[in-house]
């Protein structure tokens, strides 16, 4: 098109007789040698009477060359330039509307003729858009043909990515099997050191429960004869079931299971458990801090005057006067050696605290047969998962190539290598960035956060130029209005760079890619002819 309008000649035009402000298509309208119809075809009037400065038709045809009829248009001739209708009312206003100067030729103004000027000018752009379009469209064809390669490149990819998925897909089911084999082993020997472990947890419990009924059961025993009885067991009044502090001969014996004396075994499998919570122990447990004996020769004069522990001739007495007292005596008699001081309550029996109850808590490590089992098993699992891995990227690869191998690139791919590109537009407020096929989005240029203005949607050009404009959808949505969107249309250039955009309404973006790719194929070059101005 552009080229086509340089082949008109402009300078040596032939001047056709016609009314003044006809075009040359309407010429046959206008015959001097008949009455004129009026385009309309409201009336018909004799020819003197065009241009004669009334207006005769309803469509102002009759004064093409005249204000009269304010409908009417002017036809500028423009030699040298571009032809041009404006409003008869513009017809010798005092303004040089036409470049001819022809729709001033009765109102007293001089107009220059710039047509030959203008259509210089507008010679020198032409040639540059159709320079423009043809290097643009060259750079398309290598854009086609850059696309044609790679896409048979990516073909061949998809291709060898589907036939390595199965050997892979096959590779990771037998790692599967390795792991789950190898874990199951792990899982055995684990259990194994868990259950001797356990094991041997409740061994010890069970030595400690012994050695603590065996203790409590030696200190009932108060007359050593190996077995507990009523009367021993009531010794220890902590031991009361009914809460009135003193332990029964019927709650004694109710305790050792309706007999009247029990056997070490039999207090252990029998009574202990029902005792061990309430029993006090009569001695000190074994890890509280027992004060060393004082140096007899050291002692001081008021700790010689200190009296000395009971008789046997005293005790006796003591047995005969006050039976009660005779217990007192006799627990400080089996808890007091020579320089220590009497205790002041009994306190339970309890097993003996472990240095760190965390670390006997604490499984011990695993053994070396068993160790191995965990890392073997590690060791399949890491392999398992990183096969799982590479068959995962392998999958996405399938799915981006299959995806982009079949995308609609305009007729020939030639839009195809904007696939992974991004272009950005900075004004003054907004950094605009365009990535082709994928979303548009907005930032602040001082800082920010982005906003999508849509995410690809489909090509939207009119129906005989489908790939002129692109249309993006569902971007962020507008305070109490509709989603954003953006259409971006392509025009022809030797470079890939966003030009302009702008919000022509609310929410609703145009954006503007300047693209080789949307170049058309021009015509061919007119042979060199130096005669001629063309336009």
């Amino acid at each position: 098109m552009l080229l086509l309008l340089l082949l008109l000649p402009v300078c040596w035009a032939v001047e056709v007789k016609r009314p003044r402000g006809v075009s040359l298509t309407n010429l046959h309208f206008y015959d001097e040698s008949k009455p004129f119809t009026c385009l309309d075809s409201s009336a018909t009037i004799p020819f003197d009477q065009v241009n004669d400065d009334y207006c005769d038709c309803k469509d102002g045809s009759d004064e093409p060359g005249t204000a009269a009829c304010p409908n009417s248009s002017f036809h500028c001739t423009n030699t040298g330039y571009k032809p041009l209708y404006i409003s008869s009312r513009w017809v010798n206003d005092g303004v040089c509307d036409c470049c001819d100067g022809t729709d001033e030729y009765n109102s007293g103004i001089v107009c220059e003729n710039s047509c030959k000027e203008k259509g210089r000018k507008e010679r020198e752009t032409l040639q540059q858009m159709a320079e423009v379009t043809r290097e643009g469209f060259r750079l398309k064809k290598i854009l086609i043909e850059d696309w044609k390669k790679a896409r048979e490149e990516k073909q061949q990819k998809l291709a060898e990515l589907q036939a390595g998925k199965k050997s892979l897909e096959d590779q990771v089911e037998m790692l599967r099997m390795v792991k789950e084999e190898a874990e199951k082993l792990e899982k055995e020997a684990k259990d194994q050191h868990q259950k001797l472990w356990e094991e041997q947890q409740a061994a010890s419990k069970a030595q400690q429960e012994q050695e603590l009924a065996t203790s409590a059961f030696q200190e009932l025993d108060d007359d050593m004869d190996g077995v507990v009885s009523v009367a021993e067991l009531q010794t220890h009044p902590e031991l009361d079931t009914d809460g009135d502090g003193v332990l029964s001969e019927g709650e004694a014996q109710t305790l050792l299971g309706g007999d009247v004396q029990m056997d070490a075994t039999a207090f252990h499998d029998r009574v202990w458990a029902a005792i061990r919570d309430k029993y006090q122990s009569e001695v000190l447990p074994t890890d509280w801090p027992v004060p060393s004996a004082p140096d007899l020769t050291e002692l001081t004069e008021e700790q010689r005057l200190v009296p000395s522990p009971p008789t046997e001739e005293e005790e006796e007495e003591d047995e005969e006067e006050e039976p009660e007292e005779e217990e007192e005596e006799e627990e400080e008699e089996g808890s007091q050696v020579q320089g220590e001081q009497p205790k002041e309550a009994p306190p339970p029996l309890t097993p003996p605290k472990p240095a760190s109850a965390t670390e006997e808590d604490k499984m011990p490590p695993y053994d070396e047969q068993t160790q191995a089992f965990i890392d073997a098993a590690q060791e399949a699992r890491n392999k398992f998962e990183e096969a799982e891995r590479s068959l995962r990227d392998m999958e996405e690869s399938i799915r981006n190539l299959e995806q982009e191998i079949s995308f609609d690139f305009g007729p020939n791919g030639e839009f195809a290598y904007l696939y992974s590109q991004c272009y950005e537009l900075t004004t003054n407020e907004y950094i605009y960035r365009l990535c082709p096929f994928k979303l548009v989005s907005q930032k602040p240029k001082l800082g920010g956060s982005p906003t999508n203005l849509g995410t690809w949607g489909s090509w939207a050009g009119p129906e005989h130029d489908k790939f002129s404009a692109m249309k993006y959808e569902q971007g962020t949505g507008c305070w109490q209005g509709p989603n954003r969107s953006t259409t971006v249309r392509l025009l022809c250039g030797k470079e890939t760079v966003v030009t302009s955009t702008m919000e022509p309404s609310r929410c609703e973006y145009l954006m503007e890619l300047m693209t080789p790719a949307a170049c058309p194929e021009p015509p061919p070059e007119p042979p060199a002819d130096g005669d001629h101005d063309e336009l």
